[in-house]
């Protein structure tokens, strides 16, 4: 997916836990699929999944899953992994790595969600994590791919997107709606804890509800529209209004969060193909039609 990746198999990971966490030799060991963007996981056991950055960036992502899930999770509505072991570099691995606590579930595909009951769980994680002190969280940065920074920082790279999608898009049609976005106000109050991946690939179900949320490396404090974009990534319009209730949406914020969605999809659609990631690329569309067909 990425020119500076490295290789990671199961043989990798077998060595790795081998050498520094023997107790956990000998489990059984499978990857995760679809892969993650940054990271690779892999199952070990029946209770525990081993997380690798796969690229340079992702290292201080879970450096910093490794500091703050801890003191987060606890009072998430929702379940979320816990890191329970820190690994070093070794076996010709680069980075450090980490196992987490494994969280059961389904991946929270929109065939699999009820989207009034997952629409209020949403409005539920996302209230939580508004509510905690965000005083010494980290900003938007390369740690997060600046994740809740202001909407009109990402012009430049929104619009460089788009137009290497060329005729792939309606251009005109997707500008206009990006421009609206822009229009927006920043948010000027106090910075909160945002997610900043919230989507189908990063959020479990269980019986038409959401029972978890996974890959925190997107983690930090900034704009909450970052997150409240999750009601076009995930939700009918219908389900969408319920959140925008529930959480008391103001106009200013609702607007950047659907361009942060837009942004997000021509970004994706702009870097990875179906070789590469057909899942991600298949959402960006479905996340594009979601916020062009929005009457608003």
């Amino acid at each position: 997916m990425h020119a500076d990746e490295v290789d990671v198999d199961v043989w990798l990971v077998e060595r790795l836990v081998a050498a520094q966490r023997p107790e956990w030799a000998g489990l059984a060991l499978e990857p995760v699929l679809p892969l993650g963007t940054d990271n690779a996981s892999y199952r070990l056991g029946e209770e525990l999944v081993v997380r690798l950055p796969r690229i340079p960036r992702a290292v201080s992502a879970l450096e910093k899953e490794i500091e703050w899930l801890p003191r987060l999770v606890p009072s998430l509505p929702l379940a979320a992994p816990l890191p329970v072991a820190v690994g070093e570099p070794g076996e010709g691995f680069p980075f450090p790595w980490a196992v987490y606590t494994w969280l059961d579930g389904e991946q929270a595909t929109v065939e699999r969600l009820d989207p009034g009951r997952a629409a209020s769980d949403l409005a539920g994680l996302v209230a939580a994590l508004h509510a905690l002190d965000a005083t010494d969280g980290p900003g938007p940065g390369e740690h997060n791919v600046h994740r809740g920074e202001p909407l009109r920082l990402r012009d430049e790279s929104t619009r460089a997107a788009l137009a290497s999608l060329g005729d792939r898009v309606d251009t005109g049609v997707v500008t206009a709606a990006w421009e609206e976005a822009l229009e927006a106000p920043d948010w000027d109050a106090r910075p909160v804890w945002i997610h900043g991946d919230l989507d189908s690939r990063n959020l479990l179900a269980r019986d038409g509800r959401l029972s978890g949320v996974i890959d925190w490396g997107c983690l930090g404090v900034g704009d909450p529209a970052c997150d409240v974009m999750v009601a076009w990534k995930l939700l009918p319009d219908d389900a969408r209004r319920v959140v925008r209730a529930e959480l008391a949406v103001d106009d200013a914020t609702w607007a950047r969060a659907r361009g942060w969605a837009l942004s997000q999809a021509v970004a994706a659609l702009s870097y990875y193909t179906e070789e590469t990631n057909a899942v991600l690329v298949d959402e960006a569309w479905r996340w594009l039609d979601a916020v062009l067909d929005d009457p608003r």
